[in-house]
């Protein structure tokens, strides 16, 4: 098993195993086939709130880090987060991300509680 985070504008790879997009929005300027996503699970992304908050540079990435894991546990978010831990024990899982700097999104907070 292993998970990894791609940029989803980013061509697809044969070892990408299930391709999941963890953004809440489309990506721009990509067509559903050039993605080849396998899953959206749009509940699982940060809250607008929490987005909007964090891009606006109102807040350090450790921070943002800590308000999306409690919105994680949401009901809603807790269930998605434990169907794609599901996926990732299944074999390889790549969250793509829009993110220019994935490695501060998302994408990575997820990615770390998936390899728990």
């Amino acid at each position: 098993m292993s998970v990894r985070i791609r940029r989803v504008y980013d061509a697809p790879e044969p070892d990408d195993g299930m391709r999941v997009l963890v953004d809440r929005l489309w990506p721009r300027g990509l067509s559903k086939e050039a993605a080849r996503l396998d899953e959206w699970p749009k509940g699982l992304t940060p809250s607008t709130e929490l987005r909007r908050w964090y891009h606006a540079g109102e807040g350090a990435y450790e921070e943002f880090a800590d308000r999306y894991e409690t919105e994680l546990a949401a009901p809603e978010a807790a269930e998605l987060l434990d169907h794609v831990r599901e996926l990732a024990d299944k074999g390889d899982v790549t969250l793509l991300t829009a993110s220019k700097s994935p490695e501060h999104s998302h994408a990575a907070v997820l990615a770390r509680l998936l390899q728990k």
